[in-house]
Formats: structure tokens, sequence, C-alpha cells
């Protein structure tokens, strides 16, 4: 989904004004000819779940090839666009100003990995991205000029199907080949493919509802964790050597934890995590010996959640043992247990530590304090600390991508109600930033607007963080319109992933601003500062 439509999709409440007026418009034109809504049928059907009967009337609906489902999908489909008839032209309009603001040929900004430096770009006309890569130079900076290899051209391998998305994404040890996974049905089950890089051709290696994988150091054996197909539980761990059949290594019995598979950021091991809600479990094995045995770091706790990664002998765990707001702590790796713990971070009732990254020379560890995230970096070779700075009192910031273990540089996606999305270089000795891009978008002057960050106290006492965005000029003494929009607190993430999951987002400048300042020239946002 993109980030223009993942915001349109889920806050129509935002497009005020015309919008508003619309719908009201509609409504009350189709009052007097309303047609009737499809019903669905009522089938019983009975199911026993630890011990209690469950009642669906409605499970037929599960069936996607079921002929009567396709019909009343259908008929819900020509209900929604009866309705919305009269909506036809405003949508055509929204539609076109949106994509007026977006630049449709782009480049991402190149990241190294081994010998590599890769990227995407996208090309106007085409839906999906171009994955690529060029050969790094040979002090391993980035070479414009080194020959372009396209590993991924996603709208070739689209071209037909009705849907189709790229999910897992990774490149071997030794830079020949390219696992990756793909969907072509909408339900999130992905399919396993391997591409010879040197060749151009897939191999016959393949595995169905794959959630998440890893390659040894071999670059020859590969690590996959397989969905069950009806309850789509993350629960089979399997070893692919290339050009045999998968093997099974681990099966997850515990119907509340789903696993994943992943490398240390040395890749030195290979990382099999088991999560519940509330539990976690994490057990190595050496990237070099994949024909050998997983073992448990810390075994596995019922309240216990960590994670944990590798360097020079150490492991580094994020705990939240004893640490509501969780901890940092080192041990050796031969005795990761309680007793041979070191504190790295000591437990900060107010302040939230949830993430942390190794590198060769650095630590990286992202935070939130007072509702505002940051990043800080540890030096191993001063043991001295220093806070990422940003100039504006409201933004949000995170990790951006760095998986080149021997890197001095930090990468950093930012964003603020009033800055558009900026990708920064963080020079991990210094803390110097390097802006190395910001997107583009047309008709757009941050200059006009302002945000500002303020508290606000409730009736119990406690503070609740907010931010404001307006036009600069605008007082905020009651006397001018305001958007209003409260943030849940399930905002927090314990591990950012996705540069553009959750990002503060100002629609009145970006997309929607003709639609917008009809009706609204302030917009506060109450609650967690780190989401719209």
């Amino acid at each position: 989904m993109s980030f223009l439509y993942q915001l349109f999709l889920h806050q129509p409440a935002r497009t005020f004004g015309a919008l508003s007026l619309a719908l009201m418009t509609s409504t009350t034109t189709l009052a007097a000819s309303t047609p009737t809504p499809p019903v669905a049928a009522k089938q019983p059907w009975q199911e026993t779940r630890h011990g209690e009967v469950v009642t669906d009337d409605y499970h037929w609906l599960r069936e996607k090839t079921n002929p009567k489902v396709i019909a009343y999908l259908k008929a819900e489909n020509a209900y929604s666009q009866a309705m919305t008839k009269n909506l036809a032209p405003l949508s055509k309009t929204l539609y076109g100003e949106m994509k007026g603001r977006m630049k449709e040929t782009d480049l991402s900004v190149p990241t190294r990995r081994g010998n590599f430096y890769y990227y995407s770009r996208t090309e106007a006309g085409q839906q999906y991205p171009i994955i690529c890569r060029r050969h790094a130079a040979a002090d391993f900076s980035y070479d414009a000029k080194a020959k372009e290899e396209i590993l991924l051209d996603e709208n070739q391998l689209a071209h037909g199907k009705e849907f189709f998305e790229v999910e897992s994404f990774s490149v071997s040890p030794d830079d020949r080949y390219l696992a990756y996974s793909t969907d072509t049905t909408g339900y999130r089950q992905y399919q396993l493919h391997i591409k010879d890089l040197s060749s151009g051709q897939l191999l016959a290696d393949s595995v169905e509802r794959v959630t998440s994988l890893a390659w040894a150091a071999d670059s020859q054996t590969l690590f996959v964790v397989q969905e069950d197909a009806t309850t789509k539980r993350s629960d089979l761990l399997l070893r692919l050597k290339l050009g045999s059949q998968p093997v099974e290594v681990y099966r997850e019995a515990v119907e509340q934890f789903n696993i994943g598979v992943g490398n240390s950021s040395d890749r030195q091991f290979i990382e099999l995590d088991a999560q519940s809600t509330d539990t976690t479990e994490v057990s190595l094995l050496p990237a070099d010996q994949p024909q050998g045995s997983f073992r448990s770091v810390l075994g596995r706790t019922t309240g216990h959640r960590y994670g944990v990664d590798h360097r020079n002998g150490e492991l580094f765990i994020l705990t939240n043992k004893d640490a509501k707001n969780f901890r940092l702590v080192r041990a050796p790796l031969a005795t990761p247990d309680e007793a041979h713990w070191q504190e790295v971070i000591p437990h900060d009732p107010k302040v939230l530590l949830e993430h942390f990254e190794l590198f060769r020379d650095f630590l990286v560890v992202s935070e939130k304090a007072d509702a505002q995230e940051r990043s800080r970096i540890y030096n191993f070779a001063d043991h001295s600390w220093k806070t990422v700075q940003f100039d504006e009192p409201v933004y949000t910031s995170h990790a951006g991508g760095t998986p080149e273990f021997t890197s001095t540089k930090y990468r950093l996606m930012y964003q603020s109600p009033v800055t558009p999305p900026t990708v920064f270089d963080v020079d991990m000795a210094s803390g110097k930033r390097e802006v190395l891009k910001q997107q583009e978008v047309p008709g757009y002057d941050p200059s006009l607007y302002e945000a500002k960050r303020l508290w606000a106290t409730a009736r119990d006492g406690v503070k609740v963080p907010l931010w404001t965005v307006a036009k600069k000029g605008i007082k905020l003494d009651g006397s001018a319109p305001c958007c209003c929009t409260p943030t849940a607190p399930t905002a927090f993430r314990p591990k950012p992933r996705s540069p553009t999951a959750e990002s503060v987002c100002l629609i009145a400048a970006w997309c929607l601003p003709k639609h917008i300042s009809a009706a609204a020239t302030t917009w506060v946002n109450i609650g967690m500062t780190m989401a719209c």
C-alpha cells in the first residue's frame, strides 16, 4: 500500500471541507432513490474451541473461490458505486491533486552492504519499483559510473497479475544469489524464489508461505520460516540447501508463539526468535555451521521479553528483566546468563529503550523520552555517548537501514509536520548530520508553516503531549478553526522496521491543501507525537 493511499484510506475524516460538503449533498440527493443494500445469507456453522462452542453464520464467506461469495462481493461493490456515484467528480479531482504532488520518476538513496550499493528507482507510468545495485568503488564509496545491475523489475514480475507484492529480499553473502518472496493473491502468502544474479535465471528451489529467511555463511544454505496454511501462524523452520528439498529444523508447538529467523548484525550467527505477546526466546546457530543445532540464549520465561545481537564474542541483550522500559546489558557469548550481565544502559522509568543496532565500532540505541523519539550513539573506542540533534520541536525519526557492519555512518529517516520525508546519514564519530535526500513535493512551501509542541494537563493531572501545525501568523487563542485529531496510545512500537509506517504527516500541506484550507487553518494532534 502506498504512503498516500494509506493516509487517504485510514484518514477519511481529514478531507473535511469540500469532501464533507459533497458527502452531505450526495446523501440528500440519494435519499429518495437509495438502492437496497445486499444482505449476506446465513448458513449455520459451529466449532468447538477449548470446550466452548463457537457459532458463525457467516463462516461461508471465507470461501474465496465460492461462486456465491464472489457474487455477494460483486453486489457489495455495485452498491458502493451506486451510493458514491455523486462523489466521482470530487474523487477524480482529489486523485489528480495527490498525483500531481508526487514525483513519479525518482531514485532512492543507495545503501551499501558488502561490495555493492543497493537502491530502487521508479519510472513515470509504472506502478512498481525497479530494484538495482552498483559495485562499490575501491574505497567502498558509491560509484555512480559503475554499471547498473537490475535485480528485480517488479513491473515485469507484476505484469498480467491482479495483485503483486515483494516481501522478503536478501542477497547471499557471496553476492551471487537473491532470495525474495512474492504474493500474488493479496492474502499475504509469500512464495520463495531464488535468483542466480550471475546468470539472471531463477533456480528451481522454492518454498510456499514464507514469512522470514536468513542465509548461512556458505551462500548455499537458506533458513526459512513457513506459516501454517490455515492459521497463518509462523511455526515451522526449514533448512534449504540449494538444489535439495527443504528439511524441517524446528517446529514451534506452543500456539501462542510465532517464530522468525534472521542474521546477527555481524552475520556470524543465525538468530531464531520465538515470540508471544509477553514472552521471547532467542536461539543462535553459528552461520558457518548450517548443519548444527540452535542453542537457546536465555531460555523461555513467561513475561521475559528480550532481543540479542553479537559483537566480538559478546552478546548485547535488550531485556525487560526488572525493567519495565527495558535496559541493555552485555555478557560473554559462552555464558550469557544473568549472573554474567554487565550493565550498558540501566533502566530509566522515564525513558523507553525501544531498539539497538550494533556495528564494529559503534552502538546506536533508539529511545523515547517525553513522547519524543531520539537516537544516541556510543563509541566503543572512547566510551563516549552522543545524541543526534534535530532543529525542529516536533518530528519523528527512525532507523533507515544500515546493513553494513563496518559502517561509520548511520542512516536515519526523518519527517515532521512541516518537513517532508528526509534521509540523513549521521557520522557516528562526530554526530554530524548530512542530508542525502528530501522528498520533493511540487507546489509545497514549508516556509509558510510552523509546528509547535505543547502539553495539556488532563483532569487527573497527567500531562498529555500535543503538537500543532498551522500557517505562520495563526494565533493559537481559539479564534481560528481547528482540526483536532487524537492519537491512540498503541502507537508504541517494539522494533522499527518499515521507513514510513509511523510518520507524522501534514496532509493539509502536502496532499489536499485546496480542500482542507476551507475548513481548518490549524491542525492539532493530541497524544503521541509520532503518528497521525
